[in-house]
């Protein structure tokens, strides 16, 4: 093989060959040919990617909170089918785009700043010495899948955005113009009049044939047809399902007792001051003044030092190991001079808080049921590959369950976010059971998979029922009911048409309310926010009457009626009351403008930082497939 590849090498082709590469290098250089690199970035702007992973974090973060709002499961496709990744993309978008252009202008937060902050977490500080704990800061990250550089790099895009948002809204307030149109707009008052034409007004629509509602039901099949259902056995295994079989062991309380119960209590902690002490001189007149109870801080003042405080702290959290232990020693109320680690200082115990040692009868509840705990998440875990080792041997998902002695359950039918046929949601589900389930095909079993909080779960799909349109013999009620109300609703809007028509070629309101039978309503210098709290009065009437002219005739949907006005008469409001308005609104607006400018900044940075976002790749890092020139989903090849 060697000596052929040696004779190409020597011959013409090989040197034709190699003569194209060098003139292709040549003219395309060779950054073109290596430097390409793949990226996977979602959202690229300028120098700042964020990575599939990335995407898919703050995808699942927002469809988690989602799921809180509306108390129910809210599974990928849903989430996407109403928007929420691209809002999380535009909202990502938005975010890099501004940060990077922040960062372009130079407004970029210290290394120094930055750890100041960090510091300030609560999350992050060791609760003993109530300082920065380090490992305790990357371990809490991690619990986050967060990196030190990923978090530091948020928060300096938040610092400095704060920064920005602090020096202007400092100096930004909109001119008094402003909000006296407002005032004006918020406290103009109108008479307005209208004819009110309800249900017992116009004829009452004749009942439906079987054909008419068929028809119907045709006209609005999208909303009538029933989810894809699916028919599941499941097999759970969790901790609540074994903690009745299990025993807690006395000696391995104990033993656990003895390994902790230096942990389980509180330390004893002091509230000391330290004054240093140039020398033994100044030491000793130091103390003489704090045994005769002057204050420390005008003590310290005087010797030209500070006091340095510290409030019910334990012995580790006192920097200076010496002065800490001499402190430590010392009676309530005592004074002592210390040569500390760091140099002579006197110290005064101003309080002593004793340590608590919780006994082992106190502490064996806690202990009892950590213990509990753990043999549970064992068991539930050797259940777990029990079943598993069985069905990776080929039992089905109801043999596999037998053989590890847990219980199959079958339930259903049920819709993918958990409902059963009658629209009602169904207990005990979680989104990434009805995933695992609605991506199998009928009679196909998944593996055993982890739900979190040590629970574990395996699903086979019995049967599936696929979308339908209900027969019309079990929604009729409902369709006849829907067809009644919308032939009732023509009718009104019919007569109030009508009626409409007739002012508007010069009849009055009580010639024509006298006519038809219709009710007459006069509400006299109503403004737009009483009007809110007329419970005749529906936004759409408020609208009409507020966008008219006087005189201006409308038609507009009420609550239960359609309302034929007329604007009678527009009223300024009160002067006084305009001048106080106005001053009041002046805040709000400046803060509604500060919007509008954060708006435009957005979008212009946006086009500074010549944003790309890659939306398929979006799609597929939360498990959708990417769509197709038409919008459509792309099919598997």
């Amino acid at each position: 093989m060697l000596s052929a590849i040696r004779a190409f090498a020597k011959s013409w082709v090989a040197a034709v060959l190699i003569g194209l590469l060098i003139v292709s290098f040549a003219v395309f250089g060779i950054r073109d040919v290596f430097g390409n690199r793949i990226s996977n970035a979602v959202v690229t702007a300028g120098s700042r990617q964020v990575s599939a992973v990335d995407f898919r974090r703050a995808f699942e973060d927002a469809r988690k909170r989602a799921e809180q709002q509306v108390g129910q499961p809210v599974s990928t496709e849903y989430a996407a089918a109403n928007g929420l990744d691209r809002q999380v993309l535009q909202s990502i978008a938005i975010r890099e785009a501004f940060a990077g252009l922040l960062q372009k202008i130079g407004i970029t937060p210290s290394d120094k700043l930055v750890a100041a902050e960090i510091a300030k977490i609560p999350a992050f500080l060791n609760p003993i010495t109530g300082r920065l704990d380090k490992a305790l800061y990357i371990q809490k990250l991690g619990q986050n899948d967060l990196t030190p550089e990923k978090f530091e790099a948020g928060l300096r895009d938040d610092m400095a955005e704060q920064h920005m948002v602090a020096a202007l809204m400092n100096s930004l307030q909109v001119p008094r113009a402003y909000a006296a149109m407002a005032a004006v707009f918020a406290l103009e008052n109108r008479d307005i009049s209208y004819l009110a034409v309800d249900p017992t007004s116009v004829p009452q629509p004749a009942a439906p044939t079987d054909a008419q509602l068929a028809a119907f039901m045709k006209e609005n099949a999208a909303q009538l047809t029933l989810p894809e259902f699916r028919i599941l056995t499941v097999v759970r295994f969790s901790p609540e399902m074994v903690a009745p079989s299990i025993k807690v062991d006395e000696a391995e309380v104990r033993k656990r007792y003895d390994f902790r119960k230096d942990t389980l209590g509180s330390p004893e902690t002091r509230s000391i001051v330290q004054i240093p002490a140039k020398d033994v001189a100044t030491a000793q007149a130091i103390a003489a003044r704090l045994s005769r109870g002057e204050a420390p801080a005008a003590v310290a003042k005087s010797v030209g030092v500070d006091a340095i405080s510290y409030d019910a702290k334990p012995q580790p959290a006192i920097p200076d190991r010496k002065v800490a232990a001499a402190a430590f020693a010392l009676p309530a109320g005592q004074v002592s001079t210390v040569q500390g680690d760091i140099g002579l200082a006197v110290v005064k115990v101003l309080a002593v808080t004793p340590g608590k040692t919780v006994t082992f009868e106190e502490a064996r509840p806690q202990i009892e049921a950590e213990l509990r705990k753990d043999a549970a998440s064992e068991k539930v875990y050797a259940l777990s590959q029990a079943y598993d080792d069985a069905h990776q041997k080929g039992a089905t998902l109801p043999e596999a369950a037998q053989k590890a002695g847990v219980a199959a359950t079958t339930i259903g039918p049920l819709s993918k976010d958990g409902r059963d046929q009658q629209g009602q949601p169904v207990g005990g589900l979680s989104q990434k059971l009805m995933d695992a389930a609605f991506g199998l095909p009928s009679g196909g079993e998944s593996d055993v998979i982890e739900a979190g909080a040590g629970e574990y779960f395996a699903v086979r799909v019995e049967k599936i029922i696929p979308p339908t349109m209900p027969p019309l013999a079990a929604i009729k009620p409902e369709l006849v009911r829907a067809w009644m109300i919308r032939g009732l609703t023509q009718s009104m809007q019919a007569k109030a048409d009508g009626l409409a028509a007739r002012l508007r070629k010069g009849e009055s309101l009580d010639a024509v309310a006298a006519s038809a039978g219709a009710r007459l309503v006069q509400v006299p210098a109503v403004d737009r926010q009483s009007g809110q709290q007329n419970p005749q009065l529906s936004p759409e009437i408020l609208g009409m009457a507020f966008a008219g002219k006087p005189g201006e005739v409308f038609v507009a949907r009420g609550r239960s009626f359609f309302a034929v006005g007329r604007v009678d008469a527009v009223h300024p409001g009160d002067p006084e009351m305009l001048a106080r308005t106005a001053e009041q609104a002046r805040p709000q607006m400046t803060s509604a403008v500060f919007r509008e400018i954060g708006e435009s900044a957005q979008t212009a940075a946006r086009a500074k930082m010549k944003v790309k976002v890659d939306y398929n790749r979006a799609r597929v890092a939360i498990g959708l497939p990417a769509l197709d020139a038409s919008g459509k989903p792309e099919t598997p090849k």
